[in-house]
């Protein structure tokens, strides 16, 4: 590990200033994933700026009815917060489905929104990878990809990202706030990723230097009636292969109001925006259901040792929106 400095921050526009003094420097919340980039030598941090004691702890409610999250509240402790089990329990069981304990305790919301792919090739300092050397190639595309992208990939990379929390939060139109040395700013989360194009190395459309301070959920009803849904190819403690993240409204038979989004399907997560258009006003069935995955998968261009990705999806979806459809009868 290369040897680097390292630096407490006590208030955010200390923090950004820290960072802006030194390029090369990076954020460290529960370093989680960062720590063990830096084992493997795909990160180098001249220095690590410590922001985990910084007042972003808190989780409260807005003045609209929404839900603002400080970016160092630890998972453990948003997933088990009485609010968000009850306005937003899919982002409870999205956590809950992510990692282990001990990891969930360190782990924060804004380092979680920011880590990196798991993706073998970009880890493996050894092998080329576009994301992390630029115009050093893709090996994923003709190598191992069974975990890899089938939706908005290109020919420079193929990789997903990882994140259980990320997709619950796009389906929930939550909004990413962070402060820079010009002061605060604010992205939908939808817009916080880039597409991949021909530039897989810029992963956000964060302004150099920004730290996130939180994330705000806007008020939304239909979010009681929530569900995360994750296949993995192990029970615990493993990334997806495919999840899905639904909310669902249905009054006399036909779906009043949805939120769609899926995980380990692309390199950000992705809001299932042509699925919930099929969904609107429609009957709430099976039928249905496959319609509206079939719709947003239409897209799909899976590589030979992915294509399972579509059919499991589509039947993530149909599965969770029918449980959720027949729980809203009962």
């Amino acid at each position: 590990m290369k040897e680097f400095g390292y630096q407490r921050a006590h208030d955010v526009a200390g923090a950004v200033a820290l960072l802006g003094a030194d390029p090369e420097a990076r954020f460290l919340g529960g370093g989680t994933n960062l720590v063990d980039l830096m084992k493997t030598g795909v990160e180098r941090p001249a220095r690590l700026v410590d922001v985990r004691e910084l007042p972003l702890d808190g989780i409260e409610v807005t003045e609209d009815g929404g839900l603002r999250i400080g970016a160092t509240v630890t998972n453990s402790d948003l997933a088990a917060h009485p609010e968000v089990r009850r306005r937003y329990p899919v982002l409870t069981q999205a956590v809950l489905a992510g990692a282990s304990g001990q990891l969930r305790n360190m782990a924060t919301v804004g380092g979680n929104l920011l880590q990196r792919t798991r993706c073998g090739y970009f880890t493996d300092v050894t092998q080329p990878c576009n994301k992390r050397t630029p115009g050093s190639g893709c090996p994923a595309i003709e190598g191992e990809h069974h975990n890899h992208a089938i939706l908005g990939a290109s020919a420079h990379c193929v990789a997903v990202h990882p994140s259980d929390m990320g997709v619950a939060l796009t389906a929930l139109d939550a909004v990413v706030t962070y402060e820079t040395a010009d002061g605060p700013g604010e992205l939908p989360l939808d817009d916080l990723y880039l597409p991949v194009g021909d530039t897989p190395h810029r992963e956000t459309t964060l302004p150099p230097g920004a730290l996130i301070t939180g994330v705000t959920l806007p008020p939304a009803p239909v979010a009681a009636r929530s569900r995360y849904r994750k296949v993995r190819e192990r029970a615990s403690y493993a990334f997806a292969i495919g999840s899905v993240a639904a909310a669902v409204d249905v009054q006399d038979g036909a779906v009043r109001d949805v939120r769609l989004a899926f995980g380990a399907v692309a390199s950000r997560p992705w809001r299932a925006r042509a699925a919930e258009q099929v969904l609107a006003g429609a009957p709430a069935d099976a039928e249905t259901f496959a319609a509206a995955a079939d719709a947003e998968l239409a897209a799909a261009d899976p590589l030979p040792h992915n294509a399972y990705k579509v059919t499991l999806i589509r039947n993530l979806v149909v599965a969770v929106l029918t449980e959720l459809t027949e729980e809203a009868a009962r």
